[in-house]
């Protein structure tokens, strides 16, 4: 009898971690989906999954399908049971169509990105998070033409410690916040406030630069770092993390005080943290301190209707932690990431906290 309630425990406590893992369907799932010009991978993930994050462990693979992970308007998303378990499965939709009255075939060869672009593109070239010295070493604006102290697009200026070896394109940024661990106090990085671009019309010390772009005013002092042509990866794929993460929102772009959707965040967590593009975390109200009265003696009688006999004037309690989002991350450096907010379900602040999604 013993030995057959120990089997039972242990079936059960193995059964445990795959109940934990299930996928969780939406309830109004659809049976099959055509993807629209529009569409983004989150949100049809939305559409026949709770949890939109959990799509890396629905999505079955068709390996006659080039690209697989790329999805386009006209394909066909479909959903199947294989050994009792659901799975989504593509249909390859045409990635051509014709017009008139001439005929003519157009390819169309941009998939669906995984979150609105509109929302990250200004983050993915900038601003940009540097170190100190980067700032400090960087070549810097010393004069402007005409005794200017503001400078514009179509200005000249002047800079110095321009390197000709690092080419004639440069962005021009300013030292903006610093970026503080509110736990350890550690500096994590810089931000550098994006102002426009600049083009190297003539080497020397101090060089003659033209500014091609501005999204504010140019200003002595300014700083030049080189433009990196970096690509970046628009079809990730929202996903879990494998281990625990706890971190904070340090701050917040656009000068918002509270935070909704489609809003970025910066995270003091980043690379070293193992942290990658399309991780998901929960994100936390932090709860408030606030005074406790009765133990501060601000109430005579307590529920029983007999006298408070501990007072302490300082008393405070500290609120539960609440449930207030999700957030995926699309920029990561080294101490910090940049996350959009894809759901809001109560205000989001600085200093709240996130952890893995489950």
């Amino acid at each position: 009898m013993i030995r057959r309630l120990l089997l039972s425990m242990l079936l059960v406590l193995l059964s445990l971690p795959l109940l934990a893992n299930d996928v969780v369907l939406n309830p109004d799932h659809p049976q099959r989906y055509e993807v629209v010009k529009g569409d983004t991978l989150w949100d049809i993930s939305g559409r026949f999954l709770k949890f939109p994050w959990h799509w890396p462990d629905i999505w079955h693979v068709n390996a006659q399908i080039e690209n697989p992970h790329l999805i386009y308007p006209g394909d066909i998303i479909s959903l199947v049971y294989r050994d009792g378990k659901p799975m989504l499965e593509l249909t390859r939709g045409s990635k051509a169509y014709k017009m008139s009255p001439e005929v003519r075939e157009m390819v169309l060869e941009k998939a669906i990105p995984t979150i609105p672009l509109d929302a990250i593109q200004p983050f993915l070239s900038r601003p940009r998070v540097v170190g100190e010295e980067v700032l400090d070493q960087a070549p810097y604006i010393v004069a402007s033409s005409g005794e200017r102290l503001i400078s514009g697009a179509g200005d000249r200026v002047y800079a110095r410690g321009i390197d000709e070896t690092q080419g004639e394109h440069y962005s021009v940024f300013r030292g903006g916040k610093v970026y503080l661990d509110p736990e350890t106090e550690e500096i994590l990085g810089y931000e550098a406030i994006y102002t426009g671009d600049a083009l190297v019309e003539q080497m020397g010390d101090p060089a003659t630069v033209e500014l091609r772009y501005t999204n504010r005013e140019v200003r002595i002092g300014d700083r030049l770092l080189v433009v990196e042509d970096e690509n970046y990866n628009l079809n990730f794929l929202p996903r879990v993390l494998d281990t625990e993460l706890e971190g904070r929102i340090i701050s917040v772009f656009d000068g918002v005080s509270q935070v909704g959707q489609y809003q970025i965040v910066v995270l003091n967590r980043g690379a070293r943290d193992d942290l990658e593009i399309g991780h998901v975390l929960s994100v936390y109200q932090a709860g408030d301190t606030v005074r406790d009265a009765v133990l501060a003696g601000s109430f005579e009688e307590d529920y029983f209707n007999t006298k408070t006999n501990k007072e302490d004037k300082q008393a405070t309690v500290t609120l539960p932690d609440e449930y207030a989002g999700v957030a995926m991350v699309f920029k990561i450096f080294e101490k910090v990431s940049y996350a959009i907010v894809m759901k809001a379900t109560r205000a989001i602040h600085i200093n709240d906290k996130v952890t893995s999604a489950e």
